[in-house]
Formats: structure tokens, C-alpha cells, sequence
């Protein structure tokens, strides 16, 4: 069953553009010059219950605007949108229950009161019962190790934990749909690990749908399964991650470790030497060559250790983004 259902989606934006000096503000009085941006081209696509996707592209290429129409913060200029069976912008009661959207650089918590008074709140806006409000708070202030911080104002927590709370907040009325835009932005690696944990767990045991835009590939690589690449306004990718890394020149890396010094010029005769850290170096060789490659070098150098894996998301995207002529 397809939780989101999007065909042909855009979004139109009008602006007057202001020219410098003081006779030509007055001059824009009478005679303003109207531009639009078209930031979002003629989108489709459909997620499915339990499904994790990931929405990626470069600042500015519409993925906060296309979320924010399936959301129904926004209305969209043409096109089609179904999510949970509801038109985002009719922004139905029912609907806004059964969703919640988390930004990273947005905060819903008040940051002068406990955590605890703004989960309050929310038990009121939804209508949660007592009881059912007492479960989940405990588990979810639980599994993120935050209950001991429930009656401490928001603005004294570290931007880890008021991470958590906000998570806390998005989820204390069960919904079926998760909207998230950059959730782990400012956070430490080891904040980020137990935020990207939660959520998995949260999958796995509510199937919850989730749909991610972040810039830190190691959120996507950790909890997503299906990746949807927009570029100004286009979807250019929409498939699996492994189907991401293979279909853009089918590249492996070769990791090595030996006990002797490495030489680059050695290395280079495999493939491309991608770094070198004198025990320690990364070939890049194409994926038809690569157990050649591995046994050619098993022959040659006296290696400690070896695996092959496929190359970074980041290179992956960036092969996506010149293969459709724009840089990233």
C-alpha cells in the first residue's frame, strides 16, 4: 500500500526582484519586475508502508519544498498529491494526526520550560490519552536515555538532547508517517549513532515510513533503503542505494593493509590510488577487474588485510550529478 502517492508536482514561485539605488526603488513602486522560479519540475513518485527513503540533492534543489507540500505546509502549483489517503493542503484535522515533519534547524520545543510541560501540550493538540501518553513518553524517553532530563528547561539540554526531545515531540502521538529534514544537522557522531538507532528500531518495530533529506551520507547509508536524487527542481534517481553505486560505472574499492611499506607508484599499477598511508592504502578499479585485481595483488604484495567494497555515496552522487551535466 503506497503511503505517498505524487504525480507530475510542481511548485511555482513569485517574487519581485528590487534594483539597487534610490530612484530605481521608487521607479519599482509603479513598475516592479515580476520573476519566477520554478523550484519544483513535474515530480513522481510513490513510497510504500514501511518504507525508508531517502530525498537528497543540492542546497536549493527542492527537496525541502517538495516535503513541504506532502506535508501541506505548502500548496503546489500543478500536480497531484496523496499522502495517507488525504490531499496534503486541505490540511484536514484527521490528517495532521496521522504525520509528523522534524527539521533539524526548526524547533517546536519551548526552550524556557521542561521538556515534560511541551509533551503536555502536545498530549492536548492530538488528544492522546493519559495512559497511552504515559506509555509511549516512557518508552521513547527510555530507548533514548533521556528520562532524566524530562524536567529540565529545553534551553540547558545540549543540542543532543534537545535533538532527542524534539524526536520525543514528533512521535509522542504515533504517527504512521515521518517527515525528517536534516535531523542529525550540528550533532556529535556519537548523538547522530544513537539518533540513527532509535529510528531504525522505530521501523522495525512500528512500520513507520520515513522520508529523510540530510547532507550526512552516513545517516542515508545507516537507515535508508531507496534513494531519490532532485536536482533544480528534476527527479534525476530514484531506486535502491546498491543500484545507485553500481549503475554509474560499476567501481569498487580495494582496501589494503599491509606489514611493509606501500608505494603509491606499485599501487598505481592496479588501479587508482586513492589513498595512501604507507601500511594502509585504497585502490579504486573497475567491479569486472576487481577479483582479478585482488588476486594479482595477493601474488604481489605481503597483505595483512584486504576487502573490497563499494565507493562512497558522496562519489556516487557526485558521478550522478555530472553525468546529468551539473556539478554538485
Amino acid at each position: 500500500m503506497n503511503v505517498i502517492e505524487v504525480e507530475g508536482l510542481s511548485k511555482t514561485f513569485k517574487f519581485y526582484r528590487k534594483p539597487q539605488g534610490l530612484s530605481a526603488s521608487f521607479k519599482n513602486l509603479w513598475q516592479r519586475q515580476v520573476e519566477f522560479k520554478e523550484a519544483v519540475k513535474n515530480v513522481s513518485f510513490n513510497i510504500e508502508r514501511g518504507q525508508v527513503a531517502a530525498f537528497l540533492g543540492t542546497n536549493g534543489a527542492g527537496k525541502t519544498t517538495t516535503m513541504k507540500m506532502l506535508s501541506g505546509i505548502l500548496h503546489p502549483t500543478t500536480g497531484k498529491v496523496r499522502v495517507l489517503g488525504h490531499t496534503p493542503s486541505d490540511r484536514e484535522d484527521q490528517f495532521k494526526k496521522r504525520f509528523s515533519i522534524l527539521m533539524g534547524q526548526k524547533h517546536q520545543l519551548w526552550p524556557d520550560l521542561p521538556a515534560i510541560d511541551s509533551f503536555a501540550l502536545c498530549q492536548r493538540i492530538y488528544e492522546i490519552p493519559t495512559p497511552l501518553f504515559r506509555q509511549r513518553l516512557t518508552r521513547l524517553s527510555e530507548v533514548l536515555g533521556v528520562s532524566h532530563l524530562l524536567d529540565i528547561q529545553v534551553r540547558r539540554l545540549s543540542l543532543g538532547e534537545r535533538m532527542k526531545m524534539e524526536l520525543i515531540a514528533a512521535l509522542l502521538h504515533g504517527p504512521e508517517l515521518l517527515f525528517l529534514d536534516e535531523p542529525t544537522i550540528g550533532l556529535d557522531f556519537l548523538s547522530q549513532r544513537a539518533v540513527m538507532r532509535f529510528l531504525q528500531q522505530l521501523v522495525k518495530e512500528d512500520n513507520l515510513t520515513i522520508l529523510l533529506t540530510s547532507h550526512n551520507m552516513a545517516d542515508i547509508s545507516a537507515l535508508c533503503e531507496r534513494v531519490l536524487v532532485i536536482q533544480n527542481g528534476q527527479l534525476i534517481f530514484d531506486d535502491c542505494i546498491a543500484n545507485l553505486q553500481n549503475s554509474l560505472g560499476g567501481l569498487r574499492r580495494i582496501h589494503i593493509e599491509s606489514e611493509l611499506a606501500l608505494s603509491s607508484e606499485l599501487l598505481s599499477r592496479y588501479g587508482k590510488v586513492i589513498s595512501n598511508e604507507i601500511h594502509r592504502a585504497e585502490l579504486e578499479v573497475n567491479d569486472g577487474v576487481a577479483n582479478e585485481v585482488l588476486q594479482q595483488l595477493l601474488k604481489d604484495i605481503m597483505v595483512k588485510d584486504v576487502r573490497i567494497t563499494a565507493p562512497p555515496l558522496e562519489d556516487s552522487l557526485e558521478r550522478l550529478y555530472q553525468r546529468q551535466g551539473q556539478v554538485a
